[in-house]
């Protein structure tokens, strides 16, 4: 039997605690077997939350006394992507597929799953397009945007259907440098985010949005879509997952140098900076020692396949001088060796936020 006759199961799974938000499609994903369905879940919070992406520094993006004083817990995913506050007004889809049957790269799976969201807003009346690499917008404004993730076997895409969008409160959450700056930050979201509360007046019941959603997925991938229920080894697996994802030692994780007590003295400088790439933010920490770079780490926002290629890319930085030529030679070596998949974020992306970085270095 061909993929395209075997149905994907479809798990609605209505509402759910924060944590279990994320952890079940994790666990979808770890649990997908040889000859188990593909699935599409179907999720909402039942308690608003902030969720970073896997290769973002917490400390960096999300004010953590503001979340405690709110009550939110923060919660790090393994998919790329950057911090956001979630909520009951988004209708979380998620994509746990065998990755033999989706498209080969990273931005042909974004093509394929955006146009569902695509389609599913329009048959409600929303012109929604698809923006590369993985954004859909309506008019310029944008409704939501997609990540993506090997679990094992499985190729893991996710994204959300906005019915509605809290902007005061994701502008609060945010770590940002002044109050003025967020005043900014609010105003910017308030004009170019737009949700199906804004676009209809009143967003359709979640039910008709659902059923638009799973038509949309079954017309575009050619396969039915039959209801179905978790298996109780994906259950179990969840629940395992739900202390490794509450844990701080996974909410800290990544962002930093890698040799955090590295002593500093004469000769050696500091280095930070940051790159808008197409495809997120790359944010650059270094150790700069006699213009080599003693120590180095990536944050950010973006996709990256697998997902240790910024903590990789870093380890073949160590020892570089601090020349543009030498770290581009490294840089491009580095993707023609391992051929790893980063949407939108190119070599030269690479090389600018580590000049960027290094460029405005000071003694520490």
């Amino acid at each position: 039997m061909s993929q395209h006759d075997t149905p994907i199961r479809l798990l609605d799974l209505g509402t759910v605690d924060p944590l279990r938000s994320q952890t079940i499609f994790h666990a979808v994903g770890y649990a997908l077997t040889e000859g188990a369905p593909d699935t599409i879940l179907l999720v909402s919070p039942n308690a608003p939350y902030v969720s970073i992406g896997r290769h973002q520094d917490v400390d960096r993006e999300v004010d953590r006394a503001v979340c405690a004083e709110l009550g939110f817990p923060v919660i790090r995913r393994e998919v790329g992507g950057g911090a956001v506050y979630l909520d009951g007004n988004q209708l979380f889809t998620q994509w746990i597929f065998d990755a033999e049957h989706l498209p080969a790269t990273v931005e042909e799976r974004f093509t394929l799953y955006c146009t569902t969201l695509v389609d599913a807003y329009r048959a409600l009346g929303i012109e929604a397009a698809y923006r590369p690499v993985n954004d859909i917008h309506v008019n310029g404004r944008k409704i939501g945007g997609t990540g993506a993730a090997r679990m094992d076997r499985a190729e893991v895409v996710v994204g959300s259907l906005m019915f509605d969008f809290d902007v005061l409160t994701m502008s609060r959450v945010l770590k940002v440098p002044s109050e003025k700056f967020r005043d900014k930050v609010f105003q910017t979201m308030s004009e170019y985010m737009t949700t199906m509360r804004r676009e209809l007046g009143e967003p359709p019941a979640r039910a008709v949005v659902v059923d638009a959603y799973v038509a949309a997925c079954s017309a575009a991938l050619g396969r039915s879509i039959e209801p179905g229920v978790l298996r109780d080894d994906e259950i179990a697996l969840a629940e395992r997952l739900d202390a490794r994802f509450a844990s701080k030692e996974w909410l800290e994780e990544g962002g930093g140098l890698r040799r955090p007590g590295v002593k500093i003295h004469e000769g050696v400088r500091v280095a930070e900076g940051a790159h808008k790439a197409g495809g997120g933010l790359i944010r650059c920490m270094a150790v700069v020692r006699d213009d080599v770079l003693e120590d180095i780490a990536f944050s950010g926002d973006f996709t990256a396949r697998p997902a240790d290629v910024p903590e990789r890319l870093a380890e073949a930085l160590i020892g570089c001088t601090v020349m543009e030529d030498a770290i581009r030679a490294r840089i491009i070596a580095f993707y023609e060796q391992g051929r790893p998949e980063t949407p939108g974020v190119t070599a030269d992306d690479w090389v600018t936020a580590v000049l960027q970085a290094t460029s405005t270095a000071v003694p520490a």
